[in-house]
Formats: C-alpha cells, structure tokens, sequence
C-alpha cells in the first residue's frame, strides 16, 4: 500500500510546506494553511495498485477527451468581439467594450462612485438592445435604495433587474430565472458560499465565490462586472489570485475634494492595459469626459510669473497639466517645502539642480509647487516645465501664453528625451498651443507649432526668457 502524502498551502500567496505550521513562512498570514493532497501522476497510480502495463495503457486510454484540440486557424474569433456597454470612456478602457463570457473587477475606496458608474453600465447596456437584459445583484444595499440612485441618475430600465442577494446560490438562481447578458454583482466580499468554509469576506469565500462566477461566465457566455474593496495601501482586498482569477482588473480613483474620477486598467486580457478613462461625478449621476486636458489648466488672459505648462502621459493619453511654483523668502531656520500634486522627491532635486547648475539662490526660500485640477504626476517628463515655473517665479518673470515645455532633468542639469514626444505635441497643438520647448528629438513637429530643443537647463530657461522679452 502507497501512504498517500498531503501538504499545507497558504490560502493567502499558495506558498506550499510539507507540514502544517500556524504561520505561513512565506507571507507571514496566521492560520492560512490549509490541506492541499498531492496529485499522484496516473501511470504511478497504477502501479503503486499492481496493475500490469497493459492495465495502464487503458487507463491512459480512458483520458483521452471526448473534444479533440483544434487548429488555431480553425478556431471563432467572432465568439470574442467586445459589445458597446453605450459608455465610451468606460470602452475605452476595456478594450472596446464587454466580452462576452468575461469576468471584469472594478475596485476602488468607499464613496468613490463605484455603485453609481455601474448602475449607468447597465441602464445603457439594456437600453441599446432588446436582447439585452441586466442583473444588478447587491449585497450591501436594499433593493429600495438602489432604486433611489437610479431615479436620482436617471438610470431606470424595465430590462434591468434588482436583487437583494448576498447567497451565492440564489444568485445563481437568479441568473437561471432572468438570463440576463450583463451581471453585476456589488460587492464580492459580501456574498457567501454556504458550502465553503470561512467568514464573509475572508480569503478562502472570496477565492470560491470568484471562481465560482468566472465558472458561470465561461460556461454561459454572460459578462460579469464585479465590484471589489480595496485595502488601506489602495491594493484590491483579498488574495493575489483573485486579480488572477478575472480577465479585466480596474481601479476606480477619485479625491473627495473633486468631482474627477478615472479609471485605470491595471490588467487586460482583451486589450490595453494602460488605457485611462476620466469620468465626472454629479448629483444627477456620472458623465464620461472625452477631453478632460481643460480640467487641469487654468483659463487666464494675462500671464503669472510661477506657472508653466507640460503635457502628461496617463497610460496612452496625453494630458495637459499646469504646474504652480511660489519662492517666498522666509527668516525661518528650516524653510518650508510644501508641494502638492506631485512627486516631493523629484520637486526637491529640481530645486537642488537649479541652485548648483544654474546659480539660484532658493536654498533659503519657502517653496510651494502645485498643479491645477487636483491632476497627480510624477513622471519625468514634467521636470523641465516645474523647472521653469520655479525659475519663473524667482525672476518674477512669467513664461510667455502659448508655450508648452516638456523634458526630464537630470542631476548634471541636462535635458533627457522623453517618451511619445509626437503625440504629446500634437495634444498641445490641437489646445492652441504655438511653441513648445523639447529635448532633442526626431519625432514629428505638428503643422504651426515652433519647437525650440535644446540640450541642459540653462539652454530651456534662457530661451524661455528670450521669448518672455
């Protein structure tokens, strides 16, 4: 007789041990180890229970699956084409739409807008077929206070249906009983498996009740949109192979101080996944914004000293943003460094690059450096423009309208290239921007826009006075 071996797996990261322990020595979780048996490969199985080699064969003949596997060539691709869910920065960001039989994950803080975006998902997505139908299944709220919303949005459809469900197997009848095409269930850490061990919410539910729904997916062809909590760091709640799990993972973003929202994709097995859409919450509901640049400049007539203007990459879209420095001299020991909207590490070596390579004394000023809009930046490609604002507002001397700067700054004050130059510029030229100061490129100049490029800081702010003049 074979003694049959058993192992211990993490419900939290699948690290695997040969003995159980309290603690998961790879991830640190308590009391996440659970029975994992070893899978005996057949051929030992058959002979560890004394059968002969023809014995074998047959059971090796046994799996042979009743499908044979396909040619690719041969394979439907048209079972897979994305459906309008009639919201175009909500495609957008999904690759065109929802396919069918797909499992997307939207996550996001409480009170972001996530209930409010997908109760308009489905008033659109039912109301552009007749063969469309949609069941919203909630866990958090009554089906009276999801009415509520939709009378408030506007967002009611006699194809849209309401369930006050957080049993996974009612909803599953549910599913049986409506077939609808899009199913939306809020939130997947309050349904419960009854056959799964484990609390609300917990790892080994929310792995099960994922699965679960991916399986229903797959099997019938409706796409489920799911709405999952976040944690205090931002991340998706529960296990790492939930994200694994689904085909769309995306994260809902919002500051409680403003109405913008974007979505980001994080993963995407239909399309890109670094696609962004920006969206505006209001109290009659949520509106995509198809060009959401105006948001983050300030409409002025005359020109500040301390401002400046850049063109940001958010996944593929270039977004315009207006970066803000005020220099105030100060008598204080330690002078203040307040920055707001970008990223502190980098304003601080911009202002140490400018005080060693281009001979300003900020060393003993309060600086405050912004950007408009509530918009949050931290790549490269913005240095050369806070650079500028910085300069702008030591010299008192603004940047001329219609000037655009674009370029990272490195520690020996030089001016590096940076990534989609062309459609950064193209974005600038189509807001009625004339002059654009870049690094040296090869990119394509858009027709009645003056790029000047130039090689170091000292070059930029030179040429930027040049015009100011």
């Amino acid at each position: 007789m074979v003694k049959a071996k058993t192992n211990y797996r993490c419900s939290a990261c699948q690290h695997t041990v040969g003995k159980w322990v309290g603690r998961c020595p790879e991830c640190g979780s308590w009391g996440s180890m659970d029975e994992a048996p070893v899978l005996v490969p057949v051929a030992n199985r058959a002979g560890a229970s004394g059968l002969g080699a023809g014995n074998t064969r047959s059971a090796m003949a046994a799996m042979i699956p009743s499908s044979p596997a396909a040619a690719i060539t041969q394979v439907s691709s048209t079972t897979s084409q994305a459906n309008s869910t009639g919201i175009p920065e909500f495609d957008r960001v999904l690759g065109g739409g929802l396919v069918p039989g797909s499992v997307v994950l939207l996550a996001g803080e409480p009170g972001v807008g996530k209930s409010t975006l997908l109760l308009e998902v489905v008033h659109r997505w039912a109301r552009t077929g007749e063969d469309r139908r949609a069941l919203y299944v909630t866990g958090e709220e009554s089906a009276g206070q999801v009415r509520l919303r939709a009378d408030r949005t506007g967002a009611v459809h006699e194809r849209v249906f309401l369930a006050a469900e957080s049993d996974l197997a009612t909803v599953f009848g549910h599913v049986e009983q409506v077939k609808p095409s899009l199913l939306i269930v809020d939130s997947v850490q309050t349904m419960l498996a009854a056959d799964v061990d484990g609390v609300i919410g917990g790892v080994t539910q929310v792995r099960a009740i994922t699965s679960a729904l991916t399986s229903l997916a797959k099997t019938t062809g409706v796409a489920v949109l799911l709405i999952g909590h976040v944690t205090k760091d931002g991340a998706v709640a529960g296990p790492r192979s939930l994200e694994h799990l689904v085909d769309v993972v995306l994260h809902f973003e919002g500051d409680k101080h403003s109405t913008l929202r974007m979505i980001r994709g994080v993963k995407n097995r239909f399309g890109a996944s670094d696609e962004v859409g920006c969206f505006e919450l209001r109290d009659t509901g949520i509106e995509g914004i198809t060009d959401p640049s105006g948001l983050f400049l300030h409409h002025r007539t005359d020109a500040v000293p301390g401002t400046a203007v850049t063109v940001t990459m958010d996944g593929k879209r270039p977004l315009l943003a207006e970066v803000q420095a005020l220099v105030v001299d100060t008598h204080m020991p330690s002078p203040r460094r307040a920055v707001s909207g970008l990223d502190a590490a980098r304003v601080a070596m911009i202002l140490a690059v400018l005080e060693r390579r281009c001979g300003m004394k900020i060393a003993k000023s309060e600086v405050y450096a912004a950007t408009v809009g509530g918009m949050k930046t931290s790549e490269p490609a913005a240095d050369l423009a806070l650079a500028a604002a910085v300069a702008s507002a030591v010299t008192d001397v603004p940047v001329p309208p219609g000037f655009v700067i674009l370029g990272e700054v490195g520690l020996a004050g030089e001016v590096r290239r940076v990534s989609g130059l062309g459609r950064r510029l193209a974005e600038a030229a189509r807001l009625g921007f004339t002059h654009a100061i870049t690094p040296e490129h090869d990119d394509p100049i858009p027709p009645g826009m003056k790029v000047k490029t130039v090689t170091n800081l000292g070059d930029a702010l030179n040429s930027v006075r040049t015009r100011s003049r």
